[in-house]
């Protein structure tokens, strides 16, 4: 009886371990897992930084009261838009009006005078030309001649004086734009002390985007243009595009049309400027908005896909598949995201085949990996294609 549990208890254990070996064996012999790759090749990249700007009006002109008087209307409509030369206040004419009547009164005393002096004037040549007259008083004649002509020029200067005045009256827009709220209401006296704001006009169509780059970032710039890796814009070419809130561009773009020679000492930072086309009117000055500069193009550089690229404390690596199947760990330098994409500068070679998917896998498989076995993956083109239904398959019932 003895014998018979021995001999069943031998066949038991001699079948387990032909079970253990055989899955042993068939583990072995798995093929290695399919991945998703894609092929790295290197290209001109556009250089772009976003950064935050304030619009600002391209033109701002406060309208002010040039003359005192009572201000009696106002003819433009708040916030609408204006040409150069639109009435928008009148000041009440009539004390200009007067003042002006008095004016040139005086310059036709003036010019009476004037008449007189000269008549006498040539009487007096006449006459001492003869010899009966002394030369004190053709003098005398002739200087009241000059006299009189200089009172006829003053009393012609205070007539332009006094109808400029008038013209003042009339508040006129000093540039096409949009007019801001009135300031001064009517029956107040204007004028009177100083130039009483009475309203602003702007013009915001194109409209300046003012914007701020760090120095460290400029510089470091610079110094990728000098070594061939960048290739910068020129200064007139350099394109702004304004972004929406979600990140992506509204369609509206500008030119950078400025940029200041000298750094804030308190922010250690560039001041920009580019303009804008506004036609519309939507966009309004004081607005904070994003923006993206294009500064120009990276001469060599790669777009992964941001699922392909890892992290950890050194920085960031892919995992590259090799034409004989093995699984390696390459550090790359992608410090900017683009659109879904890491731009990376260094670390990669055309041709190398980035793994998509499975990262987890072949990160695991490549940290147990023995230096005489690998890490091995089949590449495949990325996307991977659906699976196709098998023919003939059993169906389960």
């Amino acid at each position: 009886m003895r014998l018979r549990i021995s001999s069943v208890f031998v066949m038991t254990a001699a079948a387990t371990l032909a079970a253990c070996g055989g899955s042993q064996q068939q583990q072995m012999q798995m093929p290695p897992p399919e991945v998703g790759v894609m092929v790295a090749k290197a290209q001109a990249v556009p250089l772009q930084q976003e950064l935050v700007g304030r619009l600002s009006a391209t033109r701002s002109s406060d309208v002010r009261a040039r003359v005192a008087g009572v201000l009696l209307k106002r003819v433009y409509v708040e916030g609408s838009d204006v040409k150069e030369g639109d009435l928008l206040f009148q000041i009440d004419p009539a004390p200009l009006q007067a003042a002006l009547n008095v004016q040139l009164a005086n310059l036709a005393s003036a010019q009476a005078t004037y008449t007189n002096n000269h008549i006498a004037a040539d009487r007096a040549r006449s006459v001492g030309a003869k010899g009966l007259l002394s030369k004190a008083d053709v003098d005398n004649a002739i200087a009241a001649e000059r006299t009189a002509a200089a009172a006829v020029q003053q009393a012609k200067a205070n007539v332009d004086t006094a109808r400029i005045n008038l013209g003042y009256a009339r508040v006129v827009a000093p540039i096409s734009g949009r007019a801001g709220q009135q300031q001064v209401t009517e029956g107040a006296l204007v004028g009177q002390s100083d130039a009483t704001l009475l309203t602003t006009v702007e013009q915001i169509d194109p409209i300046y985007v003012n914007f701020s780059q760090a120095f460290a970032d400029l510089d470091s710039l610079r110094r990728a243009a000098a070594s061939g890796a960048v290739r910068l814009a020129d200064a007139n070419k350099a394109s702004v595009d304004l972004l929406g809130s979600d990140g992506k561009p509204t369609g509206k773009s500008g030119t950078l049309d400025f940029a200041d020679a000298a750094v804030d000492a308190s922010t250690g930072a560039v001041s920009l400027r580019a303009i804008m086309p506004n036609p519309d009117h939507t966009l309004l000055p004081g607005q904070y908005v994003n923006v993206r500069l294009n500064a120009g193009e990276i001469a060599h550089a790669w777009l992964v896909p941001q699922q392909a690229v890892q992290r950890d404390s050194k920085g960031s690596y892919v995992y590259v598949i090799g034409a004989d199947g093995h699984v390696a760990q390459k550090r790359i330098k992608a410090d900017t995201l683009r659109d879904g994409d890491w731009i990376a500068t260094e670390g990669l070679a055309d041709g190398d085949q980035i793994a998509m998917n499975q990262i987890q896998q072949l990160g695991m498989a490549l940290a147990q990996a023995k230096p005489d076995k690998p890490a091995t993956a089949k590449a495949v083109s990325w996307p991977l294609a659906p699976a196709q239904p098998q023919k003939n398959a059993p169906t389960a019932h």
